[in-house]
């Protein structure tokens, strides 16, 4: 458990990272319209960078993996006029977390702003359950209710999902 009183927020080491550095997760379910992307381009246009992303590090491959801010990065990769003007540096924050813990913020960082694809939520809940995270853990850490949490291990289709529930047939009469 950390101790909050010397705890400091990432944002407030924010650090240039050239975007060659900087990879998408394989993991984000956040889905941007194209509208809405474009307004997005329009607002690091006129406005610039006024959040970071997040990412984690990754020594071993002197690489940072996107956590949060994936369109504000995939405007830098598709907008020339954006890359040139911010000289190919993205404004990102580091955590370091393990995949579980880097998996549920992307969700919660999602969740507070928009919509989801279905398909990789249910792909998300999957992961988590296969890392041996319990259900508790999964409502507590991306937000979900029990109802929530049942329909996406349903659209899954995957037994193991149910693996630490008991389930019984009903007799026929």
């Amino acid at each position: 458990m950390q101790d909050d009183r010397n705890f400091l927020s990432p944002v407030y080491n924010v650090r240039p990272i050239p975007i060659e550095k900087i990879r998408a997760n394989a993991y984000n379910p956040n889905v941007v319209a194209p509208p809405e992307m474009e307004l997005l381009e329009l607002s690091v246009w006129e406005d610039g960078y006024t959040m970071p992303c997040v990412c984690y590090y990754l020594p071993e491959e002197d690489i940072y993996e996107l956590v949060d801010g994936f369109h504000r990065y995939l405007v830098m990769k598709t907008s020339n006029r954006i890359y040139e003007r911010e000289k190919g540096f993205l404004p990102v924050t580091v955590i370091n977390k393990d995949l579980s813990n880097r998996m549920a913020s992307t969700i919660r960082h999602n969740r507070a702003r928009g919509t989801h694809s279905i398909e990789l939520m249910t792909n998300i809940v999957a992961e988590l359950k296969k890392a041996g995270m319990s259900d508790a853990w999964i409502m507590n850490n991306i937000g979900m209710d029990k109802d929530e949490l049942l329909r996406f291990k349903q659209i899954s289709g995957l037994a193991a999902l149910f693996a630490d529930k008991e389930f019984s047939i009903p007799s026929e009469n």
